[in-house]
């Protein structure tokens, strides 16, 4: 059993029972414990009695009691632990992803305006968490369809060419080979490509479009050979493109069990958490849950 669990943070929102659902179901495949978190925002010092009584128990919130009773009977995982925690879930959440193996959540709290497509604890788990984080999306999100494929369990990773992250591939592999799935690898290229000849006048290069596919394709292979190597069962498929990223990885989250995208490196000129435009493109509009993974820390 691994000795990281599985969190899901849960807020008694049809969302985050939806995201327990999901974790439930990968802490059984991972063999590894499950943890459930509330994180409740109380204002503990408008209420002298609360505060001299001291925050409540987890078996005295209701939060936990719903989520009790939502998982009575099942055997499909191991006894989860249960955990109330008191503070800003923005950045409590965060701050769980260093003891964790994988932290799950809803797309959208209690809190969530009607419209929000993503709330803002979901945004700052994926942003600063130290593991990796899956979002599950609300059901019925409509994405633009490409080509049919086929049918079974289907994993989507992006892959950057010109600055890959293993971690992202790495963890994309592991959760193809769990879930016996094949692993669809979306490395999409810029077209037509384009340069500035003068401020305000942009033209195209003249570079066949053949030879770049073809560059791109090579380069994937060489990306993906050591991920094969270390899981033979897995049936990595490079699907190499033209276009936007984010859309392409978008339109293959249809009917997908999950995408994988990685989150930006800390730069010297930007030492911020950064997830980057095509992580949160894809956080926003993909039909299917979303993993966002942390890159490898960098080689001394």
């Amino acid at each position: 059993m691994s000795t990281l669990p599985v969190i899901a943070a849960v807020d008694g929102s049809d969302d985050s029972l939806r995201a327990l659902d999901w974790a439930l179901d990968a802490a059984r495949r991972r063999k590894a414990p499950l943890r459930v978190v509330h994180v409740r925002q109380y204002t503990a010092w408008t209420r002298f009695e609360a505060l001299a009584a001291g925050p409540p128990g987890p078996d005295d919130d209701p939060v936990l009691d719903q989520v009790r009773t939502h998982l009575h009977g099942r055997t499909d995982a191991p006894g989860p632990e249960y955990l109330a925690l008191e503070g800003v879930p923005s950045a409590v959440l965060p701050e769980l992803g260093s003891s964790a193996g994988l932290l799950v959540l809803g797309s959208r709290g209690r809190g969530g305006f009607a419209g929000l497509l993503l709330g803002s604890n979901g945004m700052a788990a994926a942003r600063d968490a130290e593991c990796p984080v899956v979002v599950v999306p609300r059901p019925g999100r409509e994405v633009l369809e490409e080509a049919s494929t086929e049918p079974g369990p289907r994993v989507v990773v992006g892959l950057h060419v010109d600055g890959p992250d293993e971690a992202t591939l790495a963890f994309a592999f592991t959760e193809a080979e769990l879930r016996g799935a094949r692993l669809q690898v979306v490395a999409a290229y810029p077209w037509p490509l384009q340069t500035w000849a003068a401020p305000g006048d942009l033209v195209a290069l003249m570079i066949d479009q053949d030879a770049v596919e073809s560059e791109t394709r090579t380069l994937a292979e060489g990306f993906l050979a050591p991920h094969r190597a270390r899981h033979p069962d897995v049936r990595a498929e490079p699907y190499v493109t033209p276009g936007d990223a984010a859309g392409r990885l978008v339109a293959a989250s249809k009917d997908a069990d999950l995408v994988v995208v990685g989150r930006h490196r800390r730069r010297l000129l930007a030492p911020a958490r950064m997830m980057g435009s095509v992580t949160q493109a894809v956080l926003l509009h993909a039909a299917s849950p979303v993993a966002v993974v942390p890159p490898a820390p960098p080689e001394e």
